[in-house]
């Protein structure tokens, strides 16, 4: 092994899952920050649309360092600029946009598990050949199971994650503690100590648990039963 993941998952020959890793994490949250986007723009706020940010481009929204992280270390981020001084509903309009992200996520995990729920069951049924089925399968069992982490991991009511605006809007004394020039840092360690502790290990396994038994158990099993009459 050498240490670099993309490396190292080139030379196990796991080109299928690199390939899957590397699109679905781009793609994830591009859409991600999209989803904010475009919350934003119906709560009357036009800065996602006037700073650029209502594009695909994944330079835009996850930036220059963002995507040298991910490069080096497999683990990206992305930001969507917004104004909720703009919102319609104020308070209420942030933690709209904040959930508008994660709600995207959340959709993506549903289709994609369920789409490799069907392809499983194609290849039980002998319509699809296993390489090929294996290949759609991974690819869409990582894209699912990604957007699952990205869900759990941004309602965590920690700063700078989506789940701290929308605790804010309920908690006005969590509203002022967020005003505190260090609570961006302090958040930021506190989110590193639990995605690296058992605790972060055990949720992506959880959360690994509820893909396989979504697009295995449910979307297969029901298939492969309906055909069998």
């Amino acid at each position: 092994m050498s240490g670099w993941w993309i490396a190292d998952y080139w030379q196990t020959g796991q080109t299928v899952l690199l390939a899957s890793w590397i699109f679905w994490v781009i793609v994830s949250i591009c859409l991600h920050e999209l989803g904010h986007g475009y919350a934003a723009l119906w709560e009357g706020d036009d800065t996602p649309r006037v700073t650029g940010h209502m594009t695909i481009n994944p330079m835009v929204h996850m930036g220059g360092f963002s995507i040298l992280a991910f490069i080096l270390i497999g683990f990206a981020w992305g930001l969507m600029p917004v104004n909720p001084a703009n919102f319609r509903h104020r308070r209420w309009g942030d933690a709209i946009v904040a959930l508008a992200g994660p709600a995207v996520n959340l959709v993506l995990a549903i289709v994609l598990l369920t789409l490799a729920g069907v392809v499983a069951a194609l290849v039980g049924l002998e319509t699809l050949s296993a390489t090929a089925g294996e290949r759609a399968f991974t690819f869409l069992q990582i894209g699912g199971w990604l957007n699952l982490v990205l869900l759990a991991l941004n309602l965590l009511p920690i700063p700078p994650l989506d789940g701290s605006r929308v605790l804010a809007s309920v908690s006005s004394g969590y509203a002022r503690a967020l005003l505190h020039p260090n609570m961006q840092f302090i958040g930021l360690g506190v989110f590193i100590l639990i995605l690296w502790s058992p605790i972060g290990g055990f949720v992506l396994a959880f959360l690994r648990g509820i893909a396989d038994f979504w697009s295995g158990t449910v979307v297969q099993g029901t298939i492969l039963r309906l055909a069998g009459g």
